[in-house]
Protein backbone atom coordinates (compact mmCIF):
# COMPACT_ATOMS: atom_id res chain seq x y z
CA UNK A 1 0.00 0.00 0.00
CA UNK A 2 2.98 2.29 0.48
CA UNK A 3 3.67 1.86 -3.24
CA UNK A 4 0.08 2.79 -3.99
CA UNK A 5 0.35 5.97 -1.91
CA UNK A 6 3.54 6.95 -3.73
CA UNK A 7 1.93 6.36 -7.13
CA UNK A 8 -1.12 8.33 -6.16
CA UNK A 9 0.97 11.18 -4.80
CA UNK A 10 2.87 11.37 -8.05
CA UNK A 11 -0.24 11.17 -10.15
CA UNK A 12 -2.25 13.67 -8.17
CA UNK A 13 0.34 16.27 -7.31
CA UNK A 14 0.48 18.05 -10.67
CA UNK A 15 -3.14 18.93 -11.45
CA UNK A 16 -4.76 19.22 -8.06
CA UNK A 17 -6.65 22.43 -7.31
CA UNK A 18 -6.03 23.86 -3.84
CA UNK A 19 -8.35 26.84 -3.32
CA UNK A 20 -6.80 29.13 -0.76
CA UNK A 21 -10.06 30.10 0.96
CA UNK A 22 -10.97 26.53 1.91
CA UNK A 23 -8.59 25.95 4.82
CA UNK A 24 -9.27 29.22 6.66
CA UNK A 25 -13.01 28.78 6.18
CA UNK A 26 -13.05 25.17 7.41
CA UNK A 27 -10.90 26.08 10.41
CA UNK A 28 -13.37 28.76 11.49
CA UNK A 29 -16.49 26.71 10.79
CA UNK A 30 -15.19 23.63 12.61
CA UNK A 31 -14.50 25.70 15.72
CA UNK A 32 -17.96 27.24 15.55
CA UNK A 33 -19.97 24.14 14.60
CA UNK A 34 -18.38 21.84 17.17
CA UNK A 35 -18.34 24.53 19.83
CA UNK A 36 -22.04 25.34 19.56
CA UNK A 37 -23.73 22.13 18.42
CA UNK A 38 -21.60 19.75 20.53
CA UNK A 39 -19.61 21.37 23.34
CA UNK A 40 -22.27 23.77 24.59
CA UNK A 41 -24.45 20.81 25.61
CA UNK A 42 -22.42 19.44 28.56
CA UNK A 43 -22.01 22.98 29.90
CA UNK A 44 -25.74 23.77 29.72
CA UNK A 45 -27.01 20.32 30.73
CA UNK A 46 -27.14 20.94 34.52
CA UNK A 47 -29.06 24.21 34.00
CA UNK A 48 -31.34 22.60 31.40
CA UNK A 49 -32.37 19.75 33.69
CA UNK A 50 -32.80 22.05 36.69
CA UNK A 51 -35.10 24.34 34.71
CA UNK A 52 -37.19 21.72 32.88
CA UNK A 53 -37.29 18.95 35.47
CA UNK A 54 -36.22 16.44 32.82
CA UNK A 55 -33.79 13.81 34.06
CA UNK A 56 -30.15 13.97 33.04
CA UNK A 57 -30.49 10.58 31.36
CA UNK A 58 -33.50 11.68 29.30
CA UNK A 59 -31.92 14.98 28.26
CA UNK A 60 -28.69 13.18 27.32
CA UNK A 61 -30.63 10.54 25.36
CA UNK A 62 -31.76 13.23 22.90
CA UNK A 63 -28.16 14.31 22.39
CA UNK A 64 -27.19 10.68 21.89
CA UNK A 65 -29.98 10.28 19.33
CA UNK A 66 -28.53 13.21 17.40
CA UNK A 67 -25.12 11.58 17.24
CA UNK A 68 -26.70 8.26 16.23
CA UNK A 69 -28.55 9.88 13.37
CA UNK A 70 -25.39 11.68 12.27
CA UNK A 71 -23.64 8.30 12.01
CA UNK A 72 -26.36 6.83 9.80
CA UNK A 73 -26.72 9.94 7.66
CA UNK A 74 -22.95 10.18 7.24
CA UNK A 75 -22.84 7.22 4.83
CA UNK A 76 -25.08 8.72 2.09
CA UNK A 77 -23.48 12.12 2.78
CA UNK A 78 -20.08 10.51 2.10
CA UNK A 79 -21.27 9.21 -1.27
CA UNK A 80 -22.54 12.68 -2.23
CA UNK A 81 -19.22 14.23 -1.18
CA UNK A 82 -17.26 11.79 -3.37
CA UNK A 83 -19.33 12.78 -6.40
CA UNK A 84 -20.18 16.45 -5.94
CA UNK A 85 -17.94 17.98 -3.30
CA UNK A 86 -18.64 19.75 -0.01
CA UNK A 87 -20.24 23.12 -0.84
CA UNK A 88 -23.94 22.20 -1.03
CA UNK A 89 -23.60 19.58 1.71
CA UNK A 90 -21.92 21.83 4.27
CA UNK A 91 -23.99 24.93 3.50
CA UNK A 92 -27.22 22.98 3.89
CA UNK A 93 -25.86 21.43 7.06
CA UNK A 94 -25.15 24.87 8.51
CA UNK A 95 -28.72 25.99 7.82
CA UNK A 96 -30.07 22.85 9.50
CA UNK A 97 -27.79 23.37 12.50
CA UNK A 98 -29.11 26.87 13.12
CA UNK A 99 -32.73 25.71 12.94
CA UNK A 100 -31.89 22.76 15.22
CA UNK A 101 -30.28 24.88 17.94
CA UNK A 102 -33.19 27.33 17.88
CA UNK A 103 -35.64 24.41 18.12
CA UNK A 104 -33.84 23.02 21.17
CA UNK A 105 -33.79 26.48 22.74
CA UNK A 106 -37.53 26.96 22.29
CA UNK A 107 -38.63 23.38 23.03
CA UNK A 108 -41.73 23.46 25.26
CA UNK A 109 -41.71 19.69 25.81
CA UNK A 110 -39.62 16.59 25.31
CA UNK A 111 -41.12 15.79 21.91
CA UNK A 112 -39.95 19.09 20.40
CA UNK A 113 -36.66 18.84 22.29
CA UNK A 114 -35.95 15.42 20.75
CA UNK A 115 -37.01 16.67 17.31
CA UNK A 116 -34.55 19.55 17.60
CA UNK A 117 -31.69 17.22 18.45
CA UNK A 118 -32.56 14.82 15.62
CA UNK A 119 -32.37 17.76 13.24
CA UNK A 120 -29.03 18.62 14.82
CA UNK A 121 -27.87 15.08 14.06
CA UNK A 122 -28.56 15.56 10.37
CA UNK A 123 -26.65 18.83 10.53
CA UNK A 124 -23.68 17.17 12.26
CA UNK A 125 -23.29 14.64 9.45
CA UNK A 126 -22.99 17.51 6.97
CA UNK A 127 -20.84 19.98 8.94
CA UNK A 128 -18.54 18.16 11.36
CA UNK A 129 -15.16 16.58 10.64
CA UNK A 130 -16.15 13.93 8.09
CA UNK A 131 -17.22 16.28 5.26
CA UNK A 132 -14.35 18.64 6.09
CA UNK A 133 -11.90 15.73 5.94
CA UNK A 134 -13.31 14.58 2.61
CA UNK A 135 -12.87 18.08 1.18
CA UNK A 136 -9.29 18.43 2.40
CA UNK A 137 -8.30 14.90 1.38
CA UNK A 138 -9.48 15.39 -2.21
CA UNK A 139 -8.23 18.97 -2.68
CA UNK A 140 -4.86 18.52 -0.96
CA UNK A 141 -3.99 14.97 -2.04
CA UNK A 142 -0.47 13.95 -0.93
CA UNK A 143 -0.22 17.02 1.33
CA UNK A 144 -3.38 16.03 3.18
CA UNK A 145 -1.76 15.41 6.58
CA UNK A 146 -0.59 19.01 6.82
CA UNK A 147 -4.01 20.33 5.76
CA UNK A 148 -5.93 17.91 7.99
CA UNK A 149 -3.72 18.92 10.90
CA UNK A 150 -4.54 22.58 10.37
CA UNK A 151 -8.29 21.89 10.28
CA UNK A 152 -8.18 19.73 13.40
CA UNK A 153 -5.88 22.17 15.19
CA UNK A 154 -8.61 24.74 14.77
CA UNK A 155 -11.36 22.26 15.63
CA UNK A 156 -9.55 21.44 18.85
CA UNK A 157 -10.15 25.00 19.97
CA UNK A 158 -13.92 24.55 19.81
CA UNK A 159 -14.28 23.63 23.48
CA UNK A 160 -11.57 26.10 24.48
CA UNK A 161 -13.55 28.95 22.90
CA UNK A 162 -17.15 27.89 23.38
CA UNK A 163 -17.23 26.03 26.72
CA UNK A 164 -16.14 29.13 28.69
CA UNK A 165 -18.20 31.42 26.43
CA UNK A 166 -21.28 29.26 26.99
CA UNK A 167 -20.68 29.25 30.75
CA UNK A 168 -20.28 33.04 30.72
CA UNK A 169 -23.51 33.56 28.78
CA UNK A 170 -25.36 31.14 31.05
CA UNK A 171 -24.33 33.17 34.11
CA UNK A 172 -26.35 36.11 32.75
CA UNK A 173 -29.00 34.40 30.58
CA UNK A 174 -31.23 31.35 30.80
CA UNK A 175 -30.07 28.21 29.06
CA UNK A 176 -32.69 28.87 26.36
CA UNK A 177 -31.49 32.41 25.72
CA UNK A 178 -27.89 31.17 25.72
CA UNK A 179 -28.68 28.65 22.98
CA UNK A 180 -30.51 31.36 21.00
CA UNK A 181 -27.45 33.65 21.11
CA UNK A 182 -25.21 30.77 20.09
CA UNK A 183 -27.54 29.99 17.15
CA UNK A 184 -27.13 33.55 15.87
CA UNK A 185 -23.34 33.20 16.07
CA UNK A 186 -23.57 29.88 14.23
CA UNK A 187 -25.64 31.41 11.44
CA UNK A 188 -23.44 34.47 11.04
CA UNK A 189 -20.22 32.46 10.71
CA UNK A 190 -20.86 29.08 9.14
CA UNK A 191 -23.53 29.67 6.49
CA UNK A 192 -21.68 32.35 4.48
CA UNK A 193 -18.29 30.67 5.01
CA UNK A 194 -19.45 27.36 3.54
CA UNK A 195 -21.45 28.97 0.74
CA UNK A 196 -18.65 31.26 -0.42
CA UNK A 197 -15.36 29.52 0.37
CA UNK A 198 -16.23 26.05 -0.99
CA UNK A 199 -17.10 27.14 -4.54
CA UNK A 200 -13.91 25.82 -6.16
CA UNK A 201 -14.23 23.01 -8.78
CA UNK A 202 -14.32 19.53 -7.25
CA UNK A 203 -11.36 17.53 -8.64
CA UNK A 204 -11.84 13.87 -9.59
CA UNK A 205 -10.12 11.12 -7.65
CA UNK A 206 -6.61 10.33 -9.01
CA UNK A 207 -6.94 7.93 -11.94
CA UNK A 208 -4.10 5.68 -10.73
CA UNK A 209 -5.86 5.15 -7.44
CA UNK A 210 -9.26 4.45 -8.97
CA UNK A 211 -7.65 1.69 -11.04
CA UNK A 212 -6.33 0.11 -7.84
CA UNK A 213 -9.75 -0.18 -6.19
CA UNK A 214 -11.02 -3.76 -5.83
CA UNK A 215 -13.58 -4.86 -8.39
CA UNK A 216 -16.30 -5.17 -5.76
CA UNK A 217 -16.64 -1.74 -4.19
CA UNK A 218 -17.69 -3.23 -0.87
CA UNK A 219 -14.75 -5.64 -0.60
CA UNK A 220 -12.53 -3.32 1.46
CA UNK A 221 -15.36 -2.51 3.86
CA UNK A 222 -16.09 -6.25 4.29
CA UNK A 223 -12.46 -7.26 4.81
CA UNK A 224 -11.31 -8.52 8.19
CA UNK A 225 -8.70 -5.76 8.69
CA UNK A 226 -11.34 -3.08 8.03
CA UNK A 227 -13.86 -4.69 10.39
CA UNK A 228 -11.30 -5.17 13.18
CA UNK A 229 -10.07 -1.60 12.79
CA UNK A 230 -13.64 -0.31 12.91
CA UNK A 231 -14.25 -2.33 16.09
CA UNK A 232 -11.08 -0.92 17.69
CA UNK A 233 -12.03 2.65 16.81
CA UNK A 234 -15.58 2.02 18.06
CA UNK A 235 -14.55 0.94 21.56
CA UNK A 236 -11.93 3.66 21.76
CA UNK A 237 -14.40 6.25 20.47
CA UNK A 238 -16.97 5.29 23.09
CA UNK A 239 -14.40 5.76 25.83
CA UNK A 240 -13.15 9.07 24.41
CA UNK A 241 -16.60 10.63 24.07
CA UNK A 242 -17.77 9.36 27.45
CA UNK A 243 -14.74 11.07 28.99
CA UNK A 244 -15.56 14.35 27.19
CA UNK A 245 -19.14 14.30 28.49
CA UNK A 246 -18.08 13.04 31.92
CA UNK A 247 -15.26 15.47 32.68
CA UNK A 248 -17.56 18.26 33.93
CA UNK A 249 -19.57 16.07 36.38
CA UNK A 250 -16.34 14.35 37.47
CA UNK A 251 -14.84 17.72 38.34
CA UNK A 252 -18.02 18.70 40.20
CA UNK A 253 -17.85 15.47 42.19
CA UNK A 254 -14.26 16.32 43.12
CA UNK A 255 -15.31 19.70 44.55
CA UNK A 256 -14.69 22.03 41.61
CA UNK A 257 -17.19 24.79 40.81
CA UNK A 258 -19.19 24.90 37.55
CA UNK A 259 -16.91 27.52 35.99
CA UNK A 260 -13.73 25.61 36.91
CA UNK A 261 -15.27 22.42 35.51
CA UNK A 262 -16.12 24.23 32.26
CA UNK A 263 -12.54 25.49 32.06
CA UNK A 264 -11.26 21.93 32.53
CA UNK A 265 -13.33 20.88 29.52
CA UNK A 266 -12.17 23.93 27.57
CA UNK A 267 -8.49 23.44 28.35
CA UNK A 268 -8.87 19.82 27.29
CA UNK A 269 -9.70 21.29 23.89
CA UNK A 270 -6.47 23.29 24.03
CA UNK A 271 -4.72 19.99 24.71
CA UNK A 272 -6.27 18.61 21.53
CA UNK A 273 -4.73 21.46 19.59
CA UNK A 274 -1.32 20.93 21.19
CA UNK A 275 -1.45 17.19 20.55
CA UNK A 276 -2.31 17.62 16.89
CA UNK A 277 0.84 19.66 16.29
CA UNK A 278 2.77 16.48 17.11
CA UNK A 279 0.89 14.12 14.81
CA UNK A 280 2.87 14.75 11.62
CA UNK A 281 6.13 13.91 13.41
CA UNK A 282 4.53 10.81 14.90
CA UNK A 283 3.27 9.75 11.45
CA UNK A 284 6.78 10.05 9.99
CA UNK A 285 8.27 7.82 12.68
CA UNK A 286 5.62 5.12 13.06
CA UNK A 287 3.59 2.78 10.90
CA UNK A 288 -0.18 2.81 10.81
CA UNK A 289 -0.61 -0.07 13.26
CA UNK A 290 2.01 0.97 15.82
CA UNK A 291 0.67 4.53 15.78
CA UNK A 292 -2.87 3.26 16.36
CA UNK A 293 -1.83 1.01 19.24
CA UNK A 294 0.28 3.73 20.87
CA UNK A 295 -2.43 6.37 20.82
CA UNK A 296 -5.20 4.05 22.04
CA UNK A 297 -2.95 2.94 24.92
CA UNK A 298 -2.23 6.57 25.84
CA UNK A 299 -5.96 7.31 25.82
CA UNK A 300 -6.64 4.46 28.22
CA UNK A 301 -3.86 5.62 30.54
CA UNK A 302 -5.15 9.19 30.80
CA UNK A 303 -8.71 7.96 31.36
CA UNK A 304 -7.54 5.69 34.18
CA UNK A 305 -5.57 8.53 35.75
CA UNK A 306 -8.60 10.83 35.74
CA UNK A 307 -10.61 8.14 37.49
CA UNK A 308 -7.95 7.41 40.12
CA UNK A 309 -6.58 10.85 41.04
CA UNK A 310 -8.83 12.59 43.62
CA UNK A 311 -7.35 16.08 43.22
CA UNK A 312 -6.41 18.84 43.59
CA UNK A 313 -8.38 20.62 40.88
CA UNK A 314 -5.22 21.91 39.16
CA UNK A 315 -3.90 18.36 38.73
CA UNK A 316 -7.21 17.20 37.30
CA UNK A 317 -7.07 20.07 34.81
CA UNK A 318 -3.56 18.96 33.78
CA UNK A 319 -4.85 15.42 33.26
CA UNK A 320 -7.75 16.81 31.22
CA UNK A 321 -5.24 18.61 29.01
CA UNK A 322 -3.22 15.39 28.61
CA UNK A 323 -6.38 13.48 27.68
CA UNK A 324 -7.15 16.20 25.18
CA UNK A 325 -3.69 15.82 23.60
CA UNK A 326 -4.36 12.13 23.02
CA UNK A 327 -7.88 12.83 21.79
CA UNK A 328 -6.55 15.32 19.26
CA UNK A 329 -4.13 12.77 17.85
CA UNK A 330 -6.83 10.11 17.68
CA UNK A 331 -8.96 12.44 15.55
CA UNK A 332 -6.14 12.67 13.00
CA UNK A 333 -5.48 8.95 13.33
CA UNK A 334 -9.06 8.21 12.28
CA UNK A 335 -8.99 10.88 9.55
CA UNK A 336 -5.97 9.22 7.90
CA UNK A 337 -6.83 5.57 8.65
CA UNK A 338 -8.39 4.92 5.22
CA UNK A 339 -5.71 6.72 3.21
CA UNK A 340 -2.86 5.12 5.18
CA UNK A 341 -4.16 1.65 4.37
CA UNK A 342 -6.32 1.80 1.25
CA UNK A 343 -5.66 5.12 -0.54
CA UNK A 344 -7.87 8.16 -1.14
CA UNK A 345 -10.21 7.02 -3.93
CA UNK A 346 -13.70 6.42 -2.53
CA UNK A 347 -12.51 8.17 0.64
CA UNK A 348 -15.87 9.74 1.46
CA UNK A 349 -17.71 6.43 1.45
CA UNK A 350 -15.04 4.32 3.14
CA UNK A 351 -14.28 6.90 5.83
CA UNK A 352 -18.01 7.28 6.50
CA UNK A 353 -18.34 3.50 6.88
CA UNK A 354 -15.36 3.46 9.25
CA UNK A 355 -16.69 6.44 11.19
CA UNK A 356 -20.30 5.26 11.41
CA UNK A 357 -19.88 2.74 14.27
CA UNK A 358 -17.53 5.17 16.03
CA UNK A 359 -20.18 7.87 15.83
CA UNK A 360 -22.84 5.42 17.03
CA UNK A 361 -20.62 4.66 20.02
CA UNK A 362 -20.19 8.38 20.57
CA UNK A 363 -23.97 8.74 20.33
CA UNK A 364 -24.50 6.18 23.06
CA UNK A 365 -21.69 7.51 25.24
CA UNK A 366 -23.54 10.44 26.89
CA UNK A 367 -26.61 8.39 27.77
CA UNK A 368 -24.80 5.14 28.64
CA UNK A 369 -22.05 7.02 30.46
CA UNK A 370 -24.43 8.97 32.70
CA UNK A 371 -26.51 5.84 33.32
CA UNK A 372 -23.43 3.77 34.22
CA UNK A 373 -22.17 6.53 36.50
CA UNK A 374 -25.46 6.31 38.39
CA UNK A 375 -25.27 2.53 38.65
CA UNK A 376 -21.59 2.55 39.66
CA UNK A 377 -21.99 5.31 42.22
CA UNK A 378 -20.09 8.11 40.49
CA UNK A 379 -17.88 9.15 37.61
CA UNK A 380 -14.60 7.87 39.06
CA UNK A 381 -15.62 4.19 38.71
CA UNK A 382 -17.07 5.00 35.28
CA UNK A 383 -13.65 6.24 34.15
CA UNK A 384 -12.12 2.96 35.39
CA UNK A 385 -14.55 1.00 33.20
CA UNK A 386 -13.75 3.25 30.24
CA UNK A 387 -10.03 2.57 30.61
CA UNK A 388 -10.77 -1.18 30.40
CA UNK A 389 -12.65 -0.58 27.13
CA UNK A 390 -9.58 1.21 25.81
CA UNK A 391 -7.49 -1.85 26.65
CA UNK A 392 -9.88 -4.06 24.66
CA UNK A 393 -9.69 -1.69 21.68
CA UNK A 394 -5.91 -1.89 21.86
CA UNK A 395 -6.05 -5.66 21.32
CA UNK A 396 -8.39 -5.22 18.34
CA UNK A 397 -6.14 -2.59 16.75
CA UNK A 398 -3.13 -4.88 17.01
CA UNK A 399 -5.13 -7.76 15.51
CA UNK A 400 -6.28 -5.53 12.62
CA UNK A 401 -2.70 -4.63 11.75
CA UNK A 402 -1.47 -8.19 11.98
CA UNK A 403 -4.34 -9.47 9.81
CA UNK A 404 -3.67 -6.81 7.20
CA UNK A 405 0.01 -7.78 7.00
CA UNK A 406 -0.93 -11.44 6.53
CA UNK A 407 -3.40 -10.53 3.77
CA UNK A 408 -0.77 -8.35 2.04
CA UNK A 409 1.82 -11.13 2.26
CA UNK A 410 -0.60 -13.54 0.62
CA UNK A 411 -1.21 -11.06 -2.19
CA UNK A 412 -4.97 -10.92 -1.58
Amino acid sequence: MAGLDSEVAAAGSQNRSRPRAVLPALCVTQITSWGIVFYAFPVLLPRLTADTGWSTGTASAAFSAALLLSALAGIPVGRILDRRGPRAVMTTGSLLAVVAVLTVAAAPNLLVYFAGWLLAGAAMSATFYQPAFAAVTRWWGPDRIRALTLVTLAGGLASTVFAPLTALLAEHLSWRATYAVLALILAAITIPAHAVALRAPWPPAPAAEVRQLPTGKGSIARSRPFVLLAAAFTLSGFAVYAVVIGIVPLMLERGAGPTAAAWALGLGGAGQTLGRTLYAALARRTGATSRTVLLIAAGGATTAALGLVPGPTALLVVLSVAAGMVRGNITLLQATAVTDRWGTADYGRLSALLAAPVTIAAALAPWVGTSLAGLLGGYAPLFAVLSCLSAASLVLAFAAGRTRRVVAAQGV
